[in-house]
């Protein structure tokens, strides 16, 4: 079976009918187990109090709202490369997800940095770029519904697309390009010695799976929407062609 097939838009409703319930219900398993497991079971943080148990919000939102981009971007190249109208149609459906998750990540950033740095905002290279993404993600939606005719409207997004994964990365890697600013680095990373406390690390890890999950069953939803909103509009133009 060629993982193409997806691509026809009947296979992906057929598909995505019988993996909907379970992945909402991991969802909410994975969500209740580690938000409820990291903010009334672990301890508060010896230099930063309970403000610590943001992470269990900021962290998935903040890596959730750079891995939508990026699965954007490679549902655009396809788009781009193989004029699969699904790709396009999924790309669409994870713009107003990632934009949720980034604006999360903003005012959660925002209260949890307030008493760490006195102030609601800075200037930091990782907050520069992660507003730059935000402002991205705002032209890509609007772009969308700026552009009547859909196939127009997704190869100008897809381009729009590949300009701001510019972003995205630095999103990503601003504290390692920059050794300077008020961000503190990953705090999940493959190197032990950079990783948080394992009280932290593992609730966190839960919530991450539950965040990922979360991004997977809304955007199988919302692509299933963009399905059959792009049927009923054919229709409705054969219709009127009658």
């Amino acid at each position: 079976m060629s993982f193409w097939e997806y691509a026809n838009p009947k296979k992906f409703m057929q598909t995505s009918t019988g993996l909907l319930p379970w992945v909402w219900g991991l969802t909410g398993l994975c969500l209740a187990v580690g938000l409820v497991w990291g903010f009334f079971f672990t301890p508060d943080d010896f230099r930063q109090g309970s403000t610590v148990k943001i992470i269990y919000l900021h962290v998935p939102a903040a890596m959730m709202a750079i891995n939508a981009w990026v699965m954007m971007l490679v549902t655009s190249l396809i788009w781009l490369v193989r004029r699969h109208h699904v790709s396009a149609l999924a790309a669409k459906a994870a713009a107003p997800v990632g934009l949720t998750f980034t604006l999360v990540a903003l005012v959660t950033g925002a209260l949890w940095g307030q008493p760490m740095w006195g102030t609601w905002w800075a200037w930091d290279p990782r907050l520069t770029s992660f507003l730059i993404l935000t402002l991205f993600y705002l032209g890509y939606i609007a772009l969308w519904q700026a552009v009547e005719n859909p196939d127009t409207a997704a190869d100008l997004t897809a381009v729009l697309c590949l300009v701001g994964s510019v972003f995205a990365l630095l999103s990503r890697y601003a504290v390692q390009f920059w050794n300077q600013g008020l961000h503190q680095g990953a705090s999940l990373s493959l190197d032990k010695e950079e990783n948080i406390s394992d009280v932290f690390w593992l609730p966190l890890l839960v919530c991450i799976a539950g965040f990922v999950l979360l991004f997977v069953a809304l955007v199988l939803v919302r692509t299933r929407t963009e399905i059959r909103a792009r049927r009923l509009s054919a229709l409705l133009a054969r219709e009127r062609l009658a």
